[in-house]
Protein backbone atom coordinates (compact mmCIF):
# COMPACT_ATOMS: atom_id res chain seq x y z
CA UNK A 1 0.00 0.00 0.00
CA UNK A 2 1.43 3.26 -1.05
CA UNK A 3 2.16 6.01 1.63
CA UNK A 4 0.10 9.23 1.46
CA UNK A 5 2.02 12.43 0.89
CA UNK A 6 2.47 14.74 4.07
CA UNK A 7 0.92 18.21 4.07
CA UNK A 8 3.33 21.08 4.27
CA UNK A 9 3.50 22.89 7.71
CA UNK A 10 2.09 26.41 7.48
CA UNK A 11 4.40 29.19 8.71
CA UNK A 12 2.98 31.50 11.38
CA UNK A 13 2.59 35.07 10.12
CA UNK A 14 4.53 37.86 11.85
CA UNK A 15 2.85 39.11 15.00
CA UNK A 16 0.81 35.95 15.41
CA UNK A 17 -0.28 35.31 18.98
CA UNK A 18 -1.35 31.90 20.16
CA UNK A 19 -4.86 32.29 21.62
CA UNK A 20 -4.22 29.40 23.97
CA UNK A 21 -1.38 31.22 25.79
CA UNK A 22 -2.39 33.43 28.76
CA UNK A 23 -2.05 37.17 28.21
CA UNK A 24 0.62 38.81 30.35
CA UNK A 25 -0.53 42.21 31.73
CA UNK A 26 1.78 45.03 30.56
CA UNK A 27 3.04 47.96 32.69
CA UNK A 28 0.38 50.48 33.51
CA UNK A 29 0.95 54.06 32.34
CA UNK A 30 1.41 56.71 35.08
CA UNK A 31 -1.85 58.31 36.20
CA UNK A 32 -2.60 61.55 34.45
CA UNK A 33 -3.68 64.70 36.25
CA UNK A 34 -7.29 65.59 35.67
CA UNK A 35 -7.66 68.07 32.87
CA UNK A 36 -9.74 71.06 33.88
CA UNK A 37 -11.69 73.10 31.39
CA UNK A 38 -10.04 76.36 30.22
CA UNK A 39 -12.58 78.47 32.12
CA UNK A 40 -11.50 77.00 35.47
CA UNK A 41 -8.30 79.06 36.11
CA UNK A 42 -8.41 80.48 39.66
CA UNK A 43 -4.82 81.73 39.69
CA UNK A 44 -5.27 83.69 36.51
CA UNK A 45 -8.42 85.24 37.93
CA UNK A 46 -6.57 86.43 41.01
CA UNK A 47 -3.81 87.91 38.94
CA UNK A 48 -6.23 89.62 36.63
CA UNK A 49 -8.14 91.07 39.60
CA UNK A 50 -4.91 92.42 41.15
CA UNK A 51 -3.89 93.98 37.85
CA UNK A 52 -7.30 95.59 37.46
CA UNK A 53 -7.17 97.01 41.00
CA UNK A 54 -3.67 98.39 40.47
CA UNK A 55 -4.67 99.99 37.17
CA UNK A 56 -7.78 101.52 38.75
CA UNK A 57 -5.79 102.88 41.72
CA UNK A 58 -3.13 104.34 39.43
CA UNK A 59 -5.73 106.05 37.24
CA UNK A 60 -7.58 107.36 40.32
CA UNK A 61 -4.42 108.87 41.82
CA UNK A 62 -3.45 110.36 38.46
CA UNK A 63 -6.87 111.96 38.03
CA UNK A 64 -6.81 113.25 41.63
CA UNK A 65 -3.40 114.86 41.14
CA UNK A 66 -4.60 116.41 37.90
CA UNK A 67 -7.69 117.85 39.59
CA UNK A 68 -5.59 119.26 42.46
CA UNK A 69 -3.11 120.80 40.00
CA UNK A 70 -5.91 122.41 37.98
CA UNK A 71 -7.62 123.72 41.13
CA UNK A 72 -4.35 125.16 42.44
CA UNK A 73 -3.66 126.77 39.06
CA UNK A 74 -7.10 128.37 38.94
CA UNK A 75 -6.73 129.52 42.56
CA UNK A 76 -3.36 131.11 41.84
CA UNK A 77 -4.52 132.80 38.62
CA UNK A 78 -7.65 134.23 40.21
CA UNK A 79 -6.39 135.28 43.65
CA UNK A 80 -2.65 135.73 42.89
CA UNK A 81 -1.64 135.05 46.53
CA UNK A 82 1.43 136.86 47.84
CA UNK A 83 3.42 136.62 51.03
CA UNK A 84 3.10 139.29 53.72
CA UNK A 85 5.67 142.08 53.78
CA UNK A 86 7.62 142.66 57.01
CA UNK A 87 9.56 145.77 58.04
CA UNK A 88 11.32 146.72 61.23
CA UNK A 89 9.30 149.87 61.90
CA UNK A 90 11.11 151.08 65.01
CA UNK A 91 13.46 149.91 67.72
CA UNK A 92 14.24 151.56 71.05
CA UNK A 93 16.40 150.67 74.04
CA UNK A 94 15.01 152.57 77.06
CA UNK A 95 17.41 150.86 79.43
CA UNK A 96 20.92 149.52 78.82
CA UNK A 97 23.42 148.92 81.61
CA UNK A 98 26.58 146.81 81.75
CA UNK A 99 27.85 146.30 85.30
CA UNK A 100 31.16 144.70 86.21
CA UNK A 101 31.20 143.03 89.61
CA UNK A 102 33.63 140.88 91.49
CA UNK A 103 31.90 137.69 90.35
CA UNK A 104 31.40 138.70 86.67
CA UNK A 105 29.86 141.12 84.18
CA UNK A 106 26.07 141.57 84.05
CA UNK A 107 23.75 143.02 81.41
CA UNK A 108 20.52 144.82 82.21
CA UNK A 109 18.54 145.87 79.12
CA UNK A 110 15.01 146.64 78.01
CA UNK A 111 13.93 146.91 74.34
CA UNK A 112 10.76 148.07 72.56
CA UNK A 113 10.30 146.74 69.02
CA UNK A 114 7.66 147.46 66.41
CA UNK A 115 7.40 145.15 63.40
CA UNK A 116 5.16 146.33 60.55
CA UNK A 117 3.26 143.60 58.69
CA UNK A 118 1.52 144.40 55.39
CA UNK A 119 -0.94 142.20 53.52
CA UNK A 120 -0.39 142.95 49.80
CA UNK A 121 -3.31 140.78 48.65
CA UNK A 122 -6.40 142.54 47.34
CA UNK A 123 -8.58 139.39 47.27
CA UNK A 124 -7.31 137.39 50.25
CA UNK A 125 -7.17 137.89 53.99
CA UNK A 126 -4.33 136.47 56.07
CA UNK A 127 -4.27 134.83 59.46
CA UNK A 128 -1.23 134.43 61.69
CA UNK A 129 -0.70 131.78 64.32
CA UNK A 130 0.94 132.67 67.63
CA UNK A 131 4.20 134.44 66.81
CA UNK A 132 7.43 134.53 68.80
CA UNK A 133 9.61 137.64 68.51
CA UNK A 134 13.20 137.38 69.76
CA UNK A 135 15.78 140.19 70.02
CA UNK A 136 19.57 139.87 70.03
CA UNK A 137 22.50 142.27 70.18
CA UNK A 138 25.71 141.87 68.21
CA UNK A 139 28.99 143.57 69.10
CA UNK A 140 31.12 142.21 66.25
CA UNK A 141 32.01 138.79 64.94
CA UNK A 142 31.30 137.11 68.26
CA UNK A 143 28.10 135.26 69.12
CA UNK A 144 24.93 137.28 69.51
CA UNK A 145 23.68 138.20 72.96
CA UNK A 146 20.04 137.28 73.57
CA UNK A 147 17.85 140.03 75.01
CA UNK A 148 14.68 138.02 75.59
CA UNK A 149 11.61 137.15 73.53
CA UNK A 150 7.82 137.64 73.68
CA UNK A 151 4.83 135.81 72.19
CA UNK A 152 2.22 137.62 70.11
CA UNK A 153 -1.30 136.06 70.05
CA UNK A 154 -2.72 134.92 66.72
CA UNK A 155 -4.58 137.52 64.68
CA UNK A 156 -6.31 138.03 61.33
CA UNK A 157 -5.34 140.64 58.76
CA UNK A 158 -7.75 142.01 56.17
CA UNK A 159 -7.06 142.69 52.50
CA UNK A 160 -4.35 145.33 51.85
CA UNK A 161 -4.17 145.87 55.61
CA UNK A 162 -1.14 147.08 57.58
CA UNK A 163 -0.66 145.85 61.15
CA UNK A 164 2.00 146.80 63.66
CA UNK A 165 3.20 144.32 66.27
CA UNK A 166 4.64 145.89 69.42
CA UNK A 167 6.95 143.68 71.45
CA UNK A 168 8.85 144.47 74.65
CA UNK A 169 11.72 142.26 75.70
CA UNK A 170 14.51 142.52 78.19
CA UNK A 171 16.98 140.86 80.50
CA UNK A 172 17.95 141.68 84.05
CA UNK A 173 21.27 140.88 85.67
CA UNK A 174 22.15 138.50 82.84
CA UNK A 175 25.68 137.16 83.15
CA UNK A 176 27.82 137.81 80.05
CA UNK A 177 31.45 137.32 79.15
CA UNK A 178 33.69 140.13 80.43
CA UNK A 179 35.07 140.94 76.98
CA UNK A 180 31.62 140.76 75.40
CA UNK A 181 30.23 143.09 78.07
CA UNK A 182 32.91 145.71 77.35
CA UNK A 183 32.22 145.50 73.60
CA UNK A 184 28.46 145.82 74.08
CA UNK A 185 28.89 148.87 76.31
CA UNK A 186 31.31 150.61 73.94
CA UNK A 187 29.20 149.96 70.83
CA UNK A 188 26.04 151.10 72.60
CA UNK A 189 27.70 154.39 73.53
CA UNK A 190 28.95 154.87 69.93
CA UNK A 191 25.55 153.79 68.52
CA UNK A 192 27.27 151.00 66.59
CA UNK A 193 25.46 148.22 68.42
CA UNK A 194 23.87 145.89 65.84
CA UNK A 195 20.27 144.83 66.45
CA UNK A 196 18.65 141.63 65.16
CA UNK A 197 14.95 140.76 65.39
CA UNK A 198 13.64 137.28 64.56
CA UNK A 199 9.95 136.45 64.12
CA UNK A 200 8.69 132.84 63.97
CA UNK A 201 5.07 132.31 63.07
CA UNK A 202 2.62 130.52 60.78
CA UNK A 203 0.82 132.32 57.92
CA UNK A 204 -2.30 131.14 56.09
CA UNK A 205 -4.96 132.48 53.71
CA UNK A 206 -8.68 133.11 54.24
CA UNK A 207 -10.95 132.28 51.26
CA UNK A 208 -14.67 132.82 51.90
CA UNK A 209 -14.26 131.82 55.53
CA UNK A 210 -12.14 128.79 54.64
CA UNK A 211 -8.63 128.58 56.05
CA UNK A 212 -5.78 127.44 53.81
CA UNK A 213 -2.56 126.73 55.69
CA UNK A 214 -0.78 127.86 57.73
CA UNK A 215 2.81 127.52 56.59
CA UNK A 216 5.80 127.92 58.90
CA UNK A 217 7.40 131.35 58.54
CA UNK A 218 10.73 132.67 59.74
CA UNK A 219 11.41 136.41 59.44
CA UNK A 220 14.79 138.04 60.05
CA UNK A 221 14.84 141.81 60.47
CA UNK A 222 17.58 144.21 61.42
CA UNK A 223 21.24 143.44 61.14
CA UNK A 224 21.81 147.20 61.29
CA UNK A 225 23.26 149.53 63.88
CA UNK A 226 21.42 151.90 66.20
CA UNK A 227 22.81 154.82 64.21
CA UNK A 228 21.03 153.59 61.06
CA UNK A 229 17.80 152.92 62.94
CA UNK A 230 17.76 156.50 64.22
CA UNK A 231 17.60 157.79 60.64
CA UNK A 232 14.08 156.39 60.31
CA UNK A 233 14.86 153.94 57.49
CA UNK A 234 12.95 150.67 57.83
CA UNK A 235 15.41 147.79 57.22
CA UNK A 236 14.43 144.98 54.89
CA UNK A 237 13.33 141.68 56.34
CA UNK A 238 14.06 138.24 54.94
CA UNK A 239 11.04 135.92 54.87
CA UNK A 240 11.68 132.18 54.69
CA UNK A 241 8.81 129.76 53.96
CA UNK A 242 9.48 126.06 53.30
CA UNK A 243 13.08 126.76 52.23
CA UNK A 244 11.93 129.40 49.73
CA UNK A 245 13.40 132.83 50.45
CA UNK A 246 11.65 136.10 49.64
CA UNK A 247 13.21 139.49 50.31
CA UNK A 248 10.42 141.93 51.24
Amino acid sequence: MAEQPQKPVLQKPPGYRDPSRPIQPGPRPPPRKPAFPPSFTPKKRRRSCCRACCCFLFVFVLVLLLVVAVAFGLFYLWFQPRLPVFHLQSFRIPRFTVTTKADGTYLDAHTVTRVEVKNPNGKLSLFYKQSTVAVTFSAGHDEDTEVGSEDVPEFTQGMTNITSMKVETGVKNQLVDDGEGRKLKARFQNKELVVNVEVRSGVGFYVDGLRIGPLAVKVLCGGVSLKVLETGDMPKCTVTILKWVNIS
